[in-house]
């Protein structure tokens, strides 16, 4: 007995169908980039917060300037805050040539006899303070005298910068004879201050 009210199943098919392979799964790249760049992001609003809350609101009194029930004292706190000075600028040691001793160095020295010798000598310079007391940004001339030279007295300049860098020529004198004493004295300080 065939009943017509359903319909005849279709027939099955020899060849069973293939099997869709499975979806082919998406790098996580893309996941890890927007998650890296999800907690940069937060670790910048959570530093810009700290920051913010961190510095005193000007709008809001402080604890100088808090209001109090008598207008006297008020006016004194107001005082108070913004007569406030800023850091005074450094003050250095006036620097003279009572501030230095100078002293020779003999760097070479050729005698002839009864002729006298020509000695070569260079400054030996010695500060007499406290070396904070002297500005990193001025430059001192130091001018001073050479003694002994057959021809008298030799003038010469050092440059102080710094604090402790000494610019200078070595001088070249002739003496009379190898027992000459040779010595210095500083005549005058200058001081001049970098960039201006």
């Amino acid at each position: 007995m065939t009943d017509s009210s359903v319909p005849p199943m279709p027939p099955m098919p020899a060849v069973p169908p293939n099997d869709p392979s499975p979806p082919a799964k998406k790098p996580r790249t893309n996941l890890v980039i927007l998650g890296s760049a999800v907690a940069v992001i937060a670790a910048v609003v959570a530093t810009g917060v700290v920051v913010v809350q961190s510095r005193p609101d000007e709008s809001k009194p402080t604890a100088a300037a808090k209001p109090t029930a008598s207008a006297t004292s008020n006016a004194q706190d107001e005082d108070a805050v913004t007569t406030e000075e800023p850091d005074p600028a450094p003050s250095y040691s006036e620097v003279d040539a009572d501030s230095f001793v100078i002293g020779l160095k003999t760097t070479a020295r050729h005698c002839f006899g009864s002729a006298g010798c020509n000695v070569t000598v260079e400054p030996d310079l010695t500060y007499l303070g406290d070396s904070e007391g002297i500005d990193p940004d001025a430059v001192y001339e130091i001018t001073y005298e050479i003694h002994g030279d057959e021809s008298g007295p030799v003038i010469e300049t050092a440059e102080l910068s710094d604090e402790t860098t000494l610019n200078y020529t070595p001088s070249m004198i002739s003496t009379a004879s190898a027992g000459t004493t040779v010595s210095a004295e500083i005549t005058d300080v200058s001081v001049s201050v970098q960039g201006v």
